[in-house]
């Protein structure tokens, strides 16, 4: 169970559980989408807007035409110095509900009828009062796709009578209460009502009413007959632009203005403190005029921001493809590659998406596929962690005993070294046991911890020559040791390093025994058979407990020629095979022609003569003396401790045909 979790391909669960909640679109990505629009939105370059200029009654205003509300007929002087200076449509998203009570109605009545006015009506669920629905030429049926209010607010009947439009001021905030698209159409029962700024492009085409089409999926577009068609989304809304500013006046100083508004069409908004409502934009807070003057702008444009329908489905197609290539690479790739992909991934779909906006003005999300990327990744690249850091923990515990601390890091930090499972490899063996160990033992009858403590102190030291020199030890079999060379990690000119370390083995022997390591009256002789060949080499045993080893005719050969050593004035017997790759680089002598147990051929076998440098990193192993004679006289020394009292050439002879 625990390595199902840690596998590699579990990441794709993760994938798939990321794209399952993709499709449900939760709240919370709906709102991370949204966020990263903002972000596109905000990008779009801000140019002073030639069409719209803005009026506001605001804390200027206010000290110089006293409190509001005022006298509508400082509304309706307005109007009239704006139909002189040449100004277009007057748009005052204010809702006039309630009749003046200084008694200003009339002349603001006679003043907004037939003079491209257009005045304000909200809907709410509260009430349902003096509205003022527009005919609307409809293909298909729109109205189950239009956001719908229980009643509407409008201006005083006269009003909204004889001004030239009436338009609602409505928004419709998106789930995080930020306003990005304003529907265009909305409706009550059957009664279809048009947005304020829609309302004030009818009116200055002069139609009467709107065409709206609809399908199975909703609405596709509307339009005012004498303007063009204006695509929308499936309820209506138009995505807003934040691209334009717009000129701003102060109505106290309309007639001190030196900007010309000829031709412009005009917006009288309110930004008094308490007077001016503040609404949540991608672009920070703004008075509900500007909304009003954004929307306008954006139709006038006639350039609207795209969310293609399919859109939904290839952002999430796309973020499966990326999760998926992630997770191939970090298991087929190293670290530097996953994390250098993972970043270009990033950079690309934040191109892609500026891209398509900038260009097409195409609204794409990207934040979906940087999630997916990130988590994916993030759990590929632990999974990967947590496998290659068991593998290490496991070449710890199957190498530790057997190979050189530094070795064993070698293989952690590069486990390809490491071929598990068995490999045919060119490997050299020796096999180093003690001589006349069942006398040694019975000196240790009523003592057996004390013989234990002789093996270990002749084990370790003749274990650190051989792990020193790079070999492995693959296993002790009482007082044997058996070790090889050339795995799990390649050994250049392994023939000679077995050899050395056969060779430093004596010596250190030698040392040991001189010292009286052992105890008194102890004396250790060895006999040591080394042999090169191709074997296996790998993880050998059961389902239960396996052990990484080495087999082959060749091991069996190391193993035999060690016996053989008993037979003859040598501690070190070389086989044939080792002996022919490095015969140059010691002094080696032939021995005899042998017939081991198992061959049917007869085997030449050699020993190395002093002298010899033993000089190893093993600090452990000292420099064998230069001196000839001496180092000669301490290798006779040894010959003769090893020979076990079977020097004599008829005992040899006899011994060798038994063999």
């Amino acid at each position: 169970m625990k390595k199902l979790f840690t596998h590699w391909t579990i990441a794709f669960v993760t994938l798939i559980v990321l794209t399952w909640i993709g499709l449900k679109d939760p709240q919370v990505k709906e709102i991370l989408r949204l966020k990263s629009f903002d972000l596109l939105l905000q990008s779009e370059k801000k140019e002073i807007s030639t069409d719209i200029h803005v009026l506001t009654i605001d804390e200027k205003a206010i000290e110089k035409y006293g409190q509001w509300p005022w006298n509508r007929e400082v509304l309706a002087s307005v109007v009239n110095d704006l139909r002189e200076m040449g100004a277009g449509t007057i748009v005052m998203p204010i809702l006039f509900s309630e009749y003046d009570r200084l008694g200003g109605d009339n002349e603001f009545i006679n003043t907004i009828h037939q003079n491209g006015v257009v005045i304000a009506q909200v809907g709410t669920n509260q009430t349902n009062k003096n509205a003022v629905p527009r005919g609307v030429a409809k293909i298909g049926d729109p109205l189950p796709w239009l956001f719908e209010w229980g009643g509407m607010v409008g201006p005083v009947a006269e009003f909204g009578q004889y001004a030239d439009g009436v338009g609602v001021t409505n928004t419709a905030p998106e789930v995080d209460g930020v306003v990005r698209r304003i529907p265009l159409l909305m409706r009550i029962g059957e009664d279809v009502y048009p947005s304020i700024a829609i309302e004030t492009i009818r009116v200055a085409t002069g139609d009467p009413s709107y065409q709206v089409k609809a399908g199975d999926g909703g609405i596709i577009a509307m339009r005012v007959p004498g303007f063009k068609t204006i695509k929308t989304d499936a309820n209506g809304r138009i995505w807003l632009r934040w691209n334009s500013s717009f000129m701003t006046t102060s109505l106290a100083d309309l007639y001190d203005t030196e900007v010309s508004l000829r031709g412009k069409t005009i917006i009288i908004g309110m930004s008094a403190e308490g007077l001016g409502g503040v609404i949540a934009t991608p672009t920070g807070e703004r008075y509900a005029y500007d909304l009003t003057a954004s929307t306008l702008q954006t139709v006038l444009d006639g350039k609207h921001i795209q969310r293609v329908d399919i859109s939904f489905l290839i952002e999430l197609a796309v973020a499966f493809l990326l999760g998926s290539v992630i997770i191939i690479l970090t298991r087929f790739t190293p670290y530097w590659v996953v994390g250098l992909k993972m970043v270009v991934f990033y950079g690309a779909t934040i191109y892609t998406v500026h891209y398509l906006f900038e260009k097409y003005l195409i609204l794409a999300d990207g934040s979906w596929a940087i999630i997916t990327i990130t988590v994916v990744g993030m759990h590929s690249i632990f999974n990967r962690f947590v496998l290659e850091f068991q593998l290490k923990q496991q070449i710890k515990k199957q190498f530790e005993h057997y190979l050189e601390p530094k070795m064993v890091k070698k293989l952690q930090q590069n486990p390809n070294l490491l071929k598990l499972g068995g490999e045919r490899k060119e490997l050299t063996f020796l096999f180093c046991d003690i001589r006349g160990f069942t006398p040694l033992s019975e000196k240790f009858k009523s003592d057996p911890g004390g013989l234990t403590k002789v093996i270990n102190k002749f084990l370790t030291p003749m274990t650190d020559i051989i792990m020193s020199n790079g070999g492995t030890i693959d296993k002790y079999m009482g007082d044997c040791i058996m070790a090889f060379w050339n795995a799990p990690i390649d050994v250049k000119n392994h023939q000679n390093v077995a050899v050395k370390s056969a060779m430093q083995m004596q010596h250190k022997l030698h040392e040991l025994n001189s010292s009286k390591v052992f105890g008194e009256n102890i004396t250790i002789n060895i006999g040591i058979g080394i042999n090169s060949g191709y074997a296996y080499v790998g993880n050998m045993g059961s389902n239960q407990r396996f052990d990484y080893s080495v087999i082959g005719d060749p091991v069996n050969l190391a193993s035999r020629l060690e016996g053989v050593s008993k037979n003859y004035d040598a501690t070190l017997i070389v086989g044939e095979d080792t002996y022919s790759s490095i015969k140059n680089q010691f002094n080696f002598t032939k021995i005899d022609d042998v017939q081991v147990k198992g061959k049917s051929n007869t085997v030449s076998i050699y020993t190395v003569k002093e002298p010899y440098d033993y000089t190893t990193t093993n600090e452990e192993v000292k420099k064998v003396s230069n001196k000839t004679d001496k180092t000669r006289a301490t290798s006779k020394s040894i010959s003769s401790k090893f020979d076990m009292g079977k020097n004599t050439k008829t005992k040899r002879q006899a011994k060798k045909k038994n063999t």
